[in-house]
């Protein structure tokens, strides 16, 4: 293994033990290399790498520290990898989507609180009756974000965030392109937030369902593997 990698592997054992904990500071960079066997500069490597993923946060002239490691903060790290995806693998992100986009709603619809529900509504209501694609999209983008942080869980709210970049992309062509999309989405969008206001859960997971996999067929139909047995059965 590499020496860097054996640095890092030392260094989330700390953490993972809860030798350090979040917020700690790291000994100085001697005392830590002798003290895990290391050489310095391995260790400085080492250091860097976890920085990248905000495991660790350099403060110069004040020393290195473990982050807060909330989700939030170590799921961007996933956000900056997703961003390299290929066009041809944005089906498998929208079927990502599908399957979690419909739990955080039913979620929200148990666990939103009465305001952020109002600020919903708002958020539909703030969207003008011949909207732009770009404008609609920017507006899903903030719906689906709203319902997602309303589902109480900041892992599924991550996770959720990371995949709206790679599929945003797609709902704009499909807003270019199909014929009745804006007002099927603002439709949608209506049945979701209804559904959360009136605390039905199964009602929201299904509408989040439907709306999603709109998106997801409406791509394969047009890529063309709409016929493809493979795909049918991951559509149903």
């Amino acid at each position: 293994m590499p020496v860097t990698d054996v640095a890092i592997d030392k260094i989330k054992d700390m953490i993972i033990s809860g030798e350090l904990a979040p917020g700690d500071r790291l000994p100085k960079e001697a005392e830590l290399a002798q003290r895990l066997g290391l050489s310095r500069s391995s260790l400085r490597e080492a250091v860097k790498a976890l920085c990248l993923i905000r495991v660790l946060d350099v403060r110069q002239g004040d020393g290195t520290y473990v982050t807060s490691l909330e989700p939030n903060l170590l799921l961007d790290a996933m956000t900056f990898v997703v961003d390299f995806h290929r066009d041809d693998t944005v089906l498998d992100f929208l079927a990502v989507r599908r399957i979690l986009e419909p739990a955080a709603t039913a979620m929200a619809a148990m666990h939103m609180g009465d305001e952020d529900i109002a600020e919903l509504g708002r958020l539909l209501d703030e969207l003008a009756d011949s909207p732009t694609v770009e404008a609609l999209v920017a507006n899903d983008l903030q719906f689906h974000r709203k319902i997602a942080d309303g589902s109480g869980n900041p892992v599924l709210c991550s996770l959720l965030d990371s995949l709206s970049g790679p599929t945003a992309r797609a709902r704009i062509w499909r807003g270019l392109t199909q014929e009745g999309a804006v007002a099927k989405t603002r439709e949608q969008h209506t049945a979701i937030y209804e559904a959360i206001a009136a605390r039905e859960p199964e009602l929201a997971r299904s509408w989040a369902t439907v709306h999603v996999a709109g998106v997801e067929q409406w791509l394969r139909n047009a890529l063309g593997t709409a016929d493809d047995p493979t795909s049918a059965a991951e559509a149903s």
